[in-house]
């Protein structure tokens, strides 16, 4: 069951569309649930919403296997820059200008938006629905998972597991493995990341894309025991290629131990 709500992003004076997904069980019992906040919140749950006409596909996911977990999936910007902007805590790095070829002036709102989800849309969500506070979850795909590994690094307290597909950790490199390196994540709990071989049509960049990921994962990797990291091979960068793992990383958010692997 879905229900949407707007919200004014105050960071940025935007108003935007909250997508809240209910269990099964939510109506006919009085269980409390673990909460997984995602991105790019139009591509989550159903397709004939999604930006290019492809979703997760996550509400018939859940729906099929019974899973008892609240997903909240705050709709993206309207726009590739402003998306860029609040998805990256810092602007574009030198990774981003010497490996990617993006000299663009992007990024840099990132923190501002996670500031907004854990000190006002995570309150309001606690207090409308029948939630477990202390199990606050996040994950994001591209710059999704970007931001989603900052918010463990800045708030490592309140998100104790996330995820991050393809993660877009290469305009803000240097600047997020600075922050792991300095960050307490000894409450974290488990972190779920992967990436795939042919991300873009360009090898260079494929090859820049994939030891970005790599760097990340091993830094995370020597702080969090539960740290996994996947390599798919053949996987693009897109909600088909996206939707086929969405087992893989519910499926770690959900349990309480899984292997590290390779």
């Amino acid at each position: 069951m879905l229900e949407t709500f707007s919200i004014n992003l105050t960071p940025f004076n935007q108003e935007r569309t909250v997508r809240v997904y209910l269990p099964k069980s939510y109506d006919d019992s009085e269980q409390h649930y673990p909460v997984l906040y995602m991105h790019d919140g139009k591509n989550v749950f159903r397709d004939e919403v999604a930006v290019g006409g492809k979703s997760l596909e996550l509400e018939n996911y859940l729906d099929e296997y019974n899973i008892d977990l609240i997903v909240i999936g705050i709709d993206q910007p309207s726009t590739f820059e402003e998306r860029v902007n609040q998805y990256c805590p810092w602007k574009n790095g030198e990774y981003c200008k010497t490996k990617f070829g993006d000299d663009r002036d992007l990024g840099g709102k990132g923190k501002e938006y996670i500031k907004f989800i854990v000190d006002e849309l995570k309150p309001l969500i606690d207090q409308k629905y029948r939630t477990k506070a202390d199990r606050t979850m996040m994950a994001g795909i591209s710059l999704g998972g970007l931001i989603s590994t900052y918010a463990a690094c800045a708030y490592p307290d309140i998100f104790t597991k996330i995820a991050g597909l393809s993660s877009g950790f290469w305009r803000n490199q240097e600047e997020i493995e600075a922050l792991i390196k300095e960050a307490d994540l000894s409450n974290i709990e488990g972190i779920y990341l992967d990436c795939g071989t042919m991300e873009t049509n360009d090898e260079y960049i494929n090859a820049g894309f994939l030891d970005s990921n790599q760097r990340v994962f091993a830094m995370l990797d020597q702080k969090v025991a539960n740290t996994t990291f996947k390599i798919i091979d053949g996987g693009e960068h897109n909600y088909h290629a996206f939707q086929k793992r969405v087992s893989d990383f519910i499926g770690f958010i959900l349990q309480d131990k899984v292997k590290t692997e390779m």
